[in-house]
Formats: structure tokens, C-alpha cells, sequence
């Protein structure tokens, strides 16, 4: 089982060190040709989700982003991770993968909160840290997009099929059970898979 790491901008390196506390192997994908290579899994990490977009399509990566999450691989997005995922982003007529039902507003929580730390169940997942950074949070989902996280009032992650999407950045807490979320569901997609 191997996972692919989007790595064109943003928090990357942070996904790379939880995977590699738990024995999980990963590449970066820096450019299309990274997109031939096998994978079982892919994460989206935060960073800034324009530059990251215009990364994307101007290396010819966003189409086949998008056909392969359509096609049912499985991808955690963390906060401009979940922006390139989402169907709309409030007040902005930009779309990136738009794979995802959900309607997100970037920048969400203004200066005074730009930044900030809180506990909270996660789905099953009970007294979560979550690190928000700039971040955004869902301010609809439809389409049967599961609600997984609130805080404060505030949707802010959520999951759709193969798509899990946080507004905060679990690669930052120190506890990496939604990286181990993610993991699990896709083994269970793949179960006769051999771990690499």
C-alpha cells in the first residue's frame, strides 16, 4: 500500500513524517509523470490552495487529479487540501478538482482567529487536537457528504465516498489517528493488496 503526497507547495513534509511513523510508504508527486506511478492513496496538504491550483494546471496535472478521485481513489485533503476538493468556494467562482459536495469559505475565521487550536470528536474518533491555520470550513454540504467533525458551530471536515476533507491539519497535532482513518479506508478498498 503505498500513498502519493502532493508535493508542489504547502505542508507536505509534515504528511511525510506521520507516514513514516507509521511504516507507511509514500512518494511525492511533483509532476505529471509522478501521476503514472502506482498508488493506493493520495493526500492533498494545506499551504496556499491558488498557487497549488495554478500548479496544477499549468503542470497538466488537475484533469487527471480529478478522473482518478472520480474513479474512486481515495484522497485526504487538509485545508487547502479540502478547497481544491470541494464543488464551490463561497463568494468565488474558482474551481479546482471540485470532486467533493460541499460549499467551503476560505479564510473563514478572520484575524483574530486566524490561527488556533481546539479539541473535537472526529466521526468515531473521540478528543481530536486540531490545528487550524488560516483556515477554512464547510459552510454547506450535500450530495450525501457525510459531516465527520464541528467545532464551534463550524463544519469542518467532512467525507463523500473515497474524499476525506479536514479544515485542520492532523499532520500537526502529534496524533496521527485520522492519517490512520485514511489508511484503513483504503486497505478496505484494496483488500488482496500487498504492503510494500
Amino acid at each position: 500500500m503505498v500513498t502519493g503526497i502532493l508535493s508542489l507547495q504547502g505542508a507536505f513534509e509534515e504528511h511525510e513524517k506521520v507516514l513514516d511513523e507509521l511504516e507507511e510508504p509514500w512518494f511525492e508527486i511533483r509532476n505529471a509523470m509522478d501521476l503514472d506511478r502506482e498508488m493506493d492513496g493520495l493526500i492533498l496538504p494545506g499551504g496556499e490552495s491558488t498557487v497549488q491550483g495554478k500548479l496544477l494546471n499549468d503542470l497538466g496535472m488537475m484533469n487527471t487529479l480529478r478522473e482518478r478521485i472520480q474513479s474512486g481513489l481515495p484522497v485526504l485533503g487538509t485545508c487547502a487540501g479540502a478547497i481544491l476538493l470541494a464543488e464551490k468556494i463561497y463568494g468565488d467562482s474558482t474551481r479546482h478538482l471540485g470532486t467533493l459536495p460541499a460549499v467551503i469559505r476560505r479564510n473563514a475565521y478572520g484575524r483574530q482567529l486566524g490561527s488556533f487550536s481546539a479539541r473535537g470528536d472526529f466521526g468515531e474518533i473521540k478528543d481530536m487536537p486540531m490545528e487550524f491555520i488560516r483556515a477554512p470550513y464547510f459552510e454547506e454540504v450535500y450530495g450525501g457528504t457525510e459531516i465527520l467533525s464541528v467545532i464551534g458551530g463550524k463544519t469542518v471536515a467532512v467525507r463523500y465516498g473515497n474524499q476525506i476533507a479536514t479544515s485542520f491539519h492532523p499532520e500537526l497535532t502529534g496524533d496521527n489517528r485520522v492519517h490512520k482513518y485514511f489508511l484503513e479506508s483504503f486497505r478496505l478498498r484494496t483488500p488482496d493488496r500487498v504492503k510494500l
